[in-house]
């Protein structure tokens, strides 16, 4: 009922309209209005036109000048849109003016994305926060709604008779309409919060077990799940379309050295991505700011690559995330000539480049892993008496056991171990008895 609108399944052909008020930003415009392009595609319109202007200032009710408002509005019509789309975010009322002096709908970036995420939610906590945003979006325009009802009826009590102004049929309506719009919007808020609790729960579930985390982050179609497929052997859905994924995918992996990871996907973040969707769906990327650390991916083969990294690393700083310590990752690098890898490369120095496709540099990455948490395990040469099976069984359950031999009458074993653990077997590393009776005997 509070839903935005019944499309886009009644739009087919889009005008696509961005607008830029300092003319050093012209370029930044036109990126943004492709990136647009690319998410109107991803709803399967039609895109018949594309306008860039520039504008000196902000206007209240067109955004824009009302001469270039009106121009506008008749190439639209002109060319066959039944649709505007506007990069710029459109407040209610501006919405209202466009739609009722040109006669035709119009929608602007937020509800394009707020579209997709509807389209793409799966689970229940991806829907109940995409339900949360749209009716965060509706509300305030649930005026336009109902005004084909508004100052109906002749007098008092909406045409019952009597004289004076009535207040109109469409207002009362209205008012309704809010009221349960709230109640909705605290319905959901209270379920995204039982989502949250069952999540936490989750969460120290993990960490009792000490499995070290990682999260992947990155810009939108940057290859985040298919990075953890490679890595995990997981079934993340995965397709070369903006916001594939809305929800987060957990698995569990294992590094050349033995220990174990735990590897999250996340969300893919875009520029311009509405304030409350961030609200939205903090509770879904809360996993990058649990992390132990981060694998930022990176489109190589994006001419935007930087201001995506620069995106990312913004949200990622308003999510409390900002001071992780991150591997970058330049995925895609078999899309690109030498020439752009080295140019990324001097601008991200630290980054590794890989391909998630044709498996280039994952045994490096792999080894880098392993580089990031090398304070958290240690390798163990160990003889156990065979009366000391509880501690095999130990290294079998925190650790890895690499090799085992039994032939001596004793458990000789190479394993790698949290380090946290170590104490328990040092009394059984070789010549750590002797150097602790040499270390005595010099007291």
């Amino acid at each position: 009922m509070f839903d935005i609108r019944e499309k886009p399944n009644m739009v087919e052909n889009a005008f696509l309209i961005g607008a830029y008020f300092d003319r050093r930003n012209k370029q930044e415009g036109f990126d943004l209005l492709e990136e647009l392009a690319e998410l109107v595609t991803t709803l399967g319109i039609n895109i018949i036109g594309k306008e860039l202007v520039f504008s000196r200032e902000h206007t209240a009710r067109y955004l824009i000048g009302s001469g270039k408002a009106a121009e506008l509005m008749k190439q639209a019509k002109d060319i066959g849109a039944d649709c505007i789309v506007w990069d710029n975010e459109l407040s209610p009322g501006q919405q209202r003016a466009w739609e009722s002096e040109g006669n035709i709908c119009v929608i602007d970036r937020h509800e394009v994305i707020l579209d997709i995420f509807n389209m793409r939610a799966k689970t229940r906590e991806a829907r109940l926060q995409v339900e949360l945003a749209r009716m965060e979006y509706s509300i305030p325009r649930l005026t336009r709604m109902w005004a084909h009802l508004d100052r109906q009826g002749g007098g008092a009590g909406g045409g019952q008779g009597g004289a004076g102004a009535a207040r109109g049929e469409g207002e009362t309506q209205l008012e309704v309409d809010r009221r349960l719009a709230s109640k909705r919007l605290d319905k959901l808020r209270a379920d995204l919060e039982d989502v949250k609790k069952q999540r936490d729960t989750m969460r120290k579930d993990r960490t009792r077990v000490f499995v070290p985390h990682v999260a992947i982050v990155g810009y939108t179609n940057a290859g985040k799940s298919s990075l953890l497929n490679k890595l995990t052997a997981a079934d993340a859905y995965v397709e070369n379309k903006l916001f594939a994924t809305l929800d987060t995918t957990t698995r569990r992996m294992e590094l050349p050295d033995g220990q174990s990871l735990l590897v999250t996907d996340t969300v893919g973040f875009i520029r311009n991505l509405p304030h409350d969707l961030v609200q939205s769906f903090r509770a879904t990327l809360e996993e990058a700011t649990q992390a132990d650390f981060l694998i930022h991916v990176i489109d190589a083969s994006s001419m935007q690559a930087v201001e995506f990294y620069k995106t990312t690393t913004k949200v990622l700083g308003e999510l409390g995330a900002g001071d992780k310590r991150v591997l970058l990752v330049l995925n895609k690098v078999d899309l690109v000539d030498d020439a752009r890898l080295m140019e990324l490369q001097r601008e991200f120095p630290e980054a590794l480049a890989i391909s998630v496709k044709t498996g280039q540099g994952m045994d490096d990455l792999l080894h880098r892993l392993d580089e990031f948490l090398i304070d958290r395990v240690v390798r163990l040469e160990l003889d156990l008496p065979l009366d000391r099976m509880d501690l095999v069984a130990l290294a079998h359950q925190e650790g890895k056991v690499l090799t085992e031999d039994y032939e001596s009458g004793r458990a000789v074993i190479q394993c790698v171990i949290p380090k946290r653990f170590e104490s328990r077997f040092a009394g059984f590393v070789p010549g750590f008895v002797e150097s602790a009776a040499r270390n005595k005997g010099k007291k």
